[in-house]
């Protein structure tokens, strides 16, 4: 019998000559338990047809009749509904999602036994979701933040999964400040409100963040879309060959359209226009045919540089410069396809680090040896014990008769022995890839956290100094956008950071400060002013406001006026 692929699922013909439509899984597997014409009426739960699903049983034909637990119809659609939406990602909540494919266009095999790499020309399919970083499900994407670039590759030997950033950079390099982090990122969890202090406190606190900080509040985090932004593996990874040798390996992925920011002043006015910009630009670029692509490069490190060079390779607050480590072509993203059912695939799918395939590997960057694990924890959390079966997670081949049972297991397939090695069950080995020196450690358990080095401002000073002052008001862009941010925190807590800002160059520190305290400035009169009008008097303050015009520094006193605007979590 031939079948036709069509949007609803597979299409055949029953025995009297109807075509029938059957509703398939993603990989084209029939769900026998649902089917339904090119008309389909619609279904209770256990296949039953419904003559109206907007009618309801009721005492007697009238409005007022109550309404009967006996109404199956009704209750299942209540149930149903009731149970629509799973738990929102901690970080990365805001996304959206599309399908493409990943082309090798260079050579790798010197450095990778991949197979998904092994020849020039070769396609893997994927899955990608662009996202935010802190904001929650449903906050406009033109925010201010780090973007999420997460890229699922449906390779021959298991999925491989790059969870990526829009920045070179992270803002932590021990694992066990990642908590701290997204909390103070989030929104303070008394008043449900952005809390500035709350935020710039933080990363006084933590000031290994600093390179961080001077991507963040560059225009380079308010991309005009995801298809203008390039992408970052931060973390360091491996290359490995079936020999046993090594090669670590950072990724940039470089994108075709070229890159294209926001000021602050336009990623605001987008953000109350259409929230939704950045998704609804991704779509139609891909409807209309206008496919977006990415170039990617690695940057190639073996083990013996990596051991003697100046830079931790393992410490994602760190770029390696190009002019030691060149960026070398070897790959092509393209997205050509939008999604069918937004929950199913990119709410529902699932990333991890820890989703790795032979010829690619983990470093012992603490960072992403904490991400290998909170990923795969968050997405049980989430989307249950068996989330790997769901369509848009499943890969090509997962057979394991140790992984058995658990909520909602739909594959059935792990046989009749749930153990390893069986007399009853034959199962063939994969090749194993000879041991890694590097894997063999020795020393002892200890408690660590690093500690701030004045080489932790050489890189943002280098990126204040030779990137962004060849790029006309980008400097001066920089320094409005941390001033106004900065100007919504505590005074004490506005000094520090300025004073940390300093360490990067003395000129910005003394920037950011002039700026910020005008900022405040602003922000206090605004406070006296509204305070007036509601006490129904004129306010003329002829000497602040001549003060503002001659862009000088002015400390704010208008505590007397405004007794509560110092109180952490108060944004005015």
């Amino acid at each position: 019998m031939t079948f036709t692929t069509v949007n609803q699922g597979r299409v055949d013909v029953d025995r009297d000559g109807n075509r029938v439509n059957y509703l398939t899984t993603m990989n084209g597997k029939l769900c026998q338990n649902f089917d339904f014409t090119l008309e389909p009426s619609t279904h209770a739960f256990s296949g039953a047809p419904i003559a109206n699903p907007n009618s309801s049983q009721r005492i007697g034909n009238q409005l007022r009749g109550t309404l009967l637990l006996q109404d199956v119809n009704l209750i299942e659609m209540i149930q149903s509904l009731d149970r629509e939406r799973v738990p929102e990602r901690v970080v990365h909540a805001r996304g959206c999602g599309a399908h493409g494919y990943f082309e090798v266009i260079r050579d790798m095999t010197d450095v990778t036994s991949a197979e998904f790499l092994g020849r020039v020309g070769k396609r893997t399919p994927l899955f990608a979701r662009f996202s935010t970083t802190a904001g929650e499900k449903g906050s406009p994407e033109t925010i201010r933040d780090t973007r999420g670039f997460a890229f699922k590759l449906y390779t021959s030997e298991g999925n491989l999964d790059w969870a990526f950033l829009s920045q070179p950079v992270f803002s932590i390099r021990d694992g066990a400040k990642f908590p701290s982090f997204v909390h103070a990122t989030k929104k303070n969890p008394q008043t449900g409100l952005p809390d500035h202090t709350m935020f710039w406190d933080y990363f006084n606190k933590n000031p290994e963040a600093i390179h961080f900080l001077m991507f963040l509040f560059s225009d380079r985090s308010t991309p005009v879309d995801f298809q203008h932004a390039d992408i970052f593996s931060v973390n360091t990874y491996r290359f490995t060959k079936t020999d046993g040798t090594f090669s670590y390996v950072k990724l940039h992925i470089k994108s075709n359209q070229g890159n294209q920011y926001l000021t602050a002043a336009e990623a605001k006015k987008r953000a109350g226009e259409d929230p939704d910009y950045m998704t609804r630009s991704l779509h139609d670029d891909i409807e209309n045919g206008k496919f977006p692509s990415w170039d990617v490069y690695g940057q190639i490190i073996s083990p013996d540089v990596a051991e003697k060079y100046s830079i931790d390779i393992f410490d994602p607050t760190k770029t390696l410069p190009s002019k030691d480590f060149p960026y070398r072509p070897f790959g092509r993203i393209v997205l050509n396809k939008n999604v069918g059912d937004n929950f199913a695939e990119a709410e529902q799918v699932a990333f991890s680090p820890a989703n790795v395939v032979p010829g690619w590997a983990l470093t012992p960057d603490p960072v992403l040896q904490l991400r290998a694990f909170a990923y795969q924890d968050a997405q049980r959390y989430r989307l249950g014990a068996n989330f790997i079966q769901l369509p848009i997670n499943r890969p090509k081949q997962s057979f394991n008769p140790l992984r058995r049972d658990g909520p909602a297991n739909f594959q059935g397939s792990a046989g009749a022995a749930p153990y390893y090695p069986s007399s009853f069950q034959h199962l063939d080995t994969a090749p194993q890839y000879a041991e890694a020196g590097e894997e063999n450690w020795n020393g002892r358990v200890v408690n660590f956290e690093s500690k701030l080095m004045e080489d932790d401002f050489a890189q943002p000073r280098e990126f204040w100094e030779r990137i962004l002052s060849k790029e006309p008001g980008q400097q001066e862009n920089l320094v409005s956008n941390v001033a106004e941010h900065l100007a919504l925190a505590l005074p004490d807590v506005r000094e520090k950071t300025c004073s940390l800002f300093g360490r990067v160059h003395q000129n910005l520190g003394h920037k950011i400060r002039l700026a910020t305290e005008r900022e405040a400035h602003k922000l206090e009169l605004r406070k006296v002013e509204k305070q007036f009008e509601r006490l129904s008097l004129p306010f003329q303050p002829r000497s602040a406001r001549t003060a503002l015009d001659k862009n000088e520094y002015l400390p704010c006193s208008f505590d007397r006026l405004a007794p509560n605007a110092g109180l952490i979590g108060r944004n005015f």
